[in-house]
Parts: C-alpha cells; sequence; structure tokens
C-alpha cells in the first residue's frame, strides 16, 4: 500500500475514534468506569457514532464527487433535506443521552420521572397522568449534522482546489516541454538552413515569393516566442501559423509530393492550446515526405458550433537506418489534452499498412 493511502488511512481512523470518544468525554463527569463501559456497549451510543460517520462519508465521498462537481445541484439539495429529516426524526443524539438518564437515574417507587419529586408509596403522583408526549427538537443533532456536511464539503472543496493547482502546474510544465520541442525543432540548424537557402535562391532570381517567404518564417518565430506564452490562442493564429509552416515547407518540396490543406467553418470565437495543431503537422512533414516516391499528404480542419475537428493522413517514409523515434511530441500533446480538455476530446491515431493517420475532436 502506499505511503499516502496508508497516511490517509490513519487520518480517517484517528478522526473516527476521535468522534467516537467525544460522548465519553462530554459524560466523563457524571459517570465511573462501569458508566462509560455502560454507554459504549450500548445501541445509542453505535447509532450515533455510526450515524454522523455514514453521513460524512456519504456526503464527502458520493453525494459530493456525483451530483454537487457535476452541477446537479436540485438533487444534491433534496438528497441533503432528506438525510435532514431521517437525521431529526431519529434524534441520535437525544437517544444516547436517554440511555445516560435511565443509567444514572433508574426508576424506583419513591421517583417517578418528570412528575416533581418523590411521593409516598400507595399516594397519588403530584401531577395527573400524562398526556401524549409530542416530539421535542434535537438541537444538538441537526446542529452535529450541519457540521457534518459542511466538513465533508470543506474537505472535497479544498481537494479539488488543490488538484486544479497540480492540473495547472502540469499543463504549464507540458506547455513549456511543447514549446521547447517545437522551438528545437523548428530553429534548429538545420531547419533554419534548408529554410533560409530556399528564400536565398528565390531571392537570387528576384523571386516576387522571397518577401512573402521571409515574412512566413517571422511569424512562425513570432508565435513560438511571443503568442504561445498564453494558456489559450485564438484558433485563427494556430491555423496561421501552420498554413505558413505549409508554405515554408513547401520550398524544398519536389513536384511528387502533395499537399491538401483545408479549412471548413467558422473560426472566429474560437480558442485552442497553442501548438497543439501544428505538432501533428510537424510530425506529417517529418515522416511523410520522400525525395524519389510520390506522397500525399492531407490536412483538415473543420469548426462548427460545438466542436473542433483536426484531421492528417500521410504515408511513412522512413530511410533504413533511421533509430526508431519515440513520438515525444505526440505524446507531449496527448498529456497537454488530458490535462487541458478532460473528457472534451477525442483522440484517434492509427499507424496501419504503412500510412499513418490523426483525428482530433475537441469540444468548443
Amino acid at each position: 500500500m502506499p505511503y499516502s493511502k496508508i497516511s490517509d488511512f490513519l487520518i480517517h481512523l484517528f478522526a473516527g475514534l476521535a468522534f467516537l470518544a467525544l460522548p465519553l468525554l462530554f459524560m466523563s463527569g457524571q459517570m465511573g468506569n462501569e458508566g462509560m463501559l455502560s454507554i459504549v456497549t450500548s445501541p445509542g451510543y453505535w447509532i450515533f457514532g455510526l450515524t454522523y460517520i455514514g453521513i460524512f462519508y456519504l456526503n464527502a465521498y458520493w453525494l459530493i464527487p456525483a451530483l454537487y462537481f457535476r452541477k446537479k445541484y436540485l438533487f444534491y439539495i433534496v438528497t441533503i433535506l432528506i438525510l435532514f429529516v431521517v437525521v431529526s426524526y431519529a434524534r441520535p443524539f437525544e437517544q444516547l443521552l436517554q440511555h445516560q438518564r435511565h443509567h444514572f437515574n433508574p426508576p424506583s417507587s419513591g421517583f417517578n420521572p418528570g412528575h416533581g419529586g418523590p411521593h409516598q408509596p400507595g399516594g397519588e403522583p403530584p401531577q395527573g397522568p400524562r398526556g401524549p408526549r409530542s416530539m421535542r427538537i434535537d438541537i444538538v443533532s441537526i446542529f452535529l449534522y450541519i457540521m457534518t456536511i459542511a466538513l465533508g464539503m470543506a474537505i472535497q472543496v479544498t481537494r479539488q482546489w488543490r488538484n486544479s493547482l497540480q492540473q495547472v502546474a502540469r499543463a504549464e510544465a507540458d506547455r513549456a516541454h511543447a514549446e521547447l520541442s517545437f522551438l528545437k525543432a523548428q530553429i534548429n540548424p538545420h531547419f533554419l538552413f534548408n529554410t533560409l537557402n530556399n528564400i536565398y535562391s528565390l531571392a537570387t532570381t528576384k523571386n516576387e515569393k522571397t518577401a512573402d517567404s521571409i515574412m512566413k518564417l517571422s511569424n512562425i518565430m513570432r508565435y513560438v516566442t511571443d503568442d504561445v506564452s498564453k494558456h489559450y490562442v485564438p484558433l485563427q493564429l494556430e491555423v496561421d501559423c501552420i498554413h505558413d509552416f505549409i508554405e515554408l515547407q513547401r520550398l524544398r518540396l519536389n513536384k511528387k509530393t502533395q499537399v491538401e490543406f483545408s479549412v471548413k467553418g467558422t473560426l472566429e470565437d474560437k480558442t485552442i492550446v497553442p501548438l497543439l495543431l501544428i505538432t501533428f503537422v510537424e510530425n506529417v512533414f517529418k515522416y511523410g515526405i520522400s525525395s524519389h516516391e510520390s506522397a500525399t499528404i492531407t490536412i483538415q480542419l473543420t469548426a462548427d458550433e460545438r466542436s473542433i475537428t483536426f484531421y492528417c493522413h500521410n504515408k511513412i517514409f522512413i530511410p533504413a537506418g533511421t533509430p526508431q523515434r519515440t513520438g515525444i511530441g505526440i505524446a507531449n500533446a496527448k498529456k497537454r489534452l488530458e490535462h487541458l480538455y478532460p473528457n472534451k476530446h477525442l483522440l484517434n491515431i492509427t499507424n496501419e499498412n504503412g500510412f499513418f493517420s490523426v483525428e482530433l475532436i475537441v469540444l468548443a
């Protein structure tokens, strides 16, 4: 058993024993060892303790995660009110006190509880016979119930807040790693040499694409170093970066390689985690082009009111002798999706028959 689980178990065990000891401490001044043993062995004592312990765990570890955190507030409130009625009717604390009164004030021939004092044997009690007794409100039981519910809520809300902070910290670390990985991939000497060499070739022929190519490279550098520092960026910025990246890659492609890039739908008011999609695009050009074979690269993005769908497909070309890659970029993208889009994304990656494809759906 992991250390954290053992410590949690010990904390819960200590807290439960401490709560069960409270009634004994409360009544310790009125009883000896025999009286305390009588209380501990009484059904009322265990009903009192297990009632509130059970309510705590029911609320903290089932009702709050299953109803409150899933925004089913009405069902949560109704359940809490039902438990409140049950506790008000059962009166656990009052039942415990009744056992104490019975133990320390047993009925006798000279004393009739609740009728003002002793009377002579054979005589009439000072008061007439009791009428129907109305149920009293057990204030202590109600107070303990409210405190139990509040304690469970405080613990779970604090725990969720801490988990959220940890998720944000992990996401920040993953994002920083993604920035560094992408920066290394795009700004390494090989990439700069090829891109600048192609731009130089355009310049020597006074090609009109020279200035445009320099601008695209500048845009990519700016996006990687500046805009990517944000948690989320407009989807249009990511698409623009993908477009510029593809256009720069075209400079080194031969006529046998076809690139099909399409964007459908409305990108306005849509945001996405920076460098998420371009990670897959980079992978396409890393393994999807060949200097001597025909190849077709397909990259599609569709945005609607509810979701953003990204798809890419390519044939895999891995030259002989090339070491097997670990796919760090894609693995990092998976982690970022899990942290930043929990239960809000669907990622399908297939690698079959020499073809690689990625389909990613993110709920907008």
